[in-house]
């Protein structure tokens, strides 16, 4: 039964296992966080299954995850806010996806663990591009987001870092990202399916490790707590940055 479980996903035993690892651990980074889940993945695993191949798994996962977290994020959310980056990344993801599948799989992997090492590392300092906070700021982030999630999947760290230029409350930060990602669900989709990404080897993967990500969202929505959220914020930033670095040495 495990076999065939194993062999549904196309990958050896002892990548099914570091797979696994890994999107449970992306599962509890999303369930505290709000975010994080594509890019825990994706600097977890990019070096297994190249970018290309991954974006539509962890978009499996991530409408998963959002689907999950949905009850508790409605009220909370800042919809003024979401319903402007949702329409900036349904523009940019396609300008993503159209560079993805055009560069090599050694440097879109590349490409994919800079990003999250960049990202990452801009939200430990707390260092927010210029223009993020004017008045062209909100469209601005979510074209950049759709552009990144296109490329690498990470397009919540885009976000996030905009909310955390904007000094919005750990609740309603943590609750806006739930919303945007899954308002992004539908547009990702039709870019997915015209760029022929969301093959049945992608469906077959994201199904495998739905029930994983899901256990990881349940642990981590436990652990989350408005009083603590900054601590669990940095704790999962730290991670990413272990994890993208790990990566960027490996191909390197």
């Amino acid at each position: 039964m495990l076999m065939d479980i194993i062999a549904l996903t196309g990958l050896t035993g002892t990548q099914f296992w570091i797979c696994t690892a890994v999107v449970f651990t992306a599962g509890l980074v999303r369930g505290f966080s709000g975010f994080g889940l594509s890019a825990v993945v994706m600097a977890g695993v990019v070096t297994i299954i190249p970018p290309v191949d991954l974006i539509p798994v962890c978009y499996v996962l991530e409408a998963a995850a959002s689907l999950a977290l949905l009850r508790g994020s409605i009220r909370s959310a800042d919809w003024t806010l979401v319903l402007q980056l949702a329409l900036g990344s349904a523009i940019g993801v396609p300008i993503g996806l159209a560079a993805t599948t055009y560069v090599a799989p050694e440097t879109s992997k590349m490409i994919a663990l800079l990003l999250v090492l960049t990202l990452t590392g801009a939200q430990l300092l707390k260092l927010v591009p210029p223009g993020f906070g004017g008045r062209f700021g909100t469209p601005a982030a979510g074209l950049l987001a759709g552009i990144v999630t296109g490329l690498a999947s990470v397009g919540g760290l885009v976000v996030a870092l905009y909310v955390l230029s904007r000094k919005t409350e750990p609740q309603v930060m943590r609750s806006s990202l739930i919303i945007f990602l899954l308002a992004g669900m539908v547009t990702t989709l039709i870019s997915l399916l015209y760029y022929e990404l969301m093959t049945a080897q992608a469906l077959q993967r994201g199904t495998v490790f739905v029930p994983i990500v899901l256990l990881g969202v349940f642990f981590g929505s436990i652990l989350f707590s408005p009083k603590f959220a900054p601590y669990y914020k940095r704790a999962c930033l730290t991670l990413l940055l272990c994890l993208s670095a790990v990566g960027v040495s490996r191909l390197l």
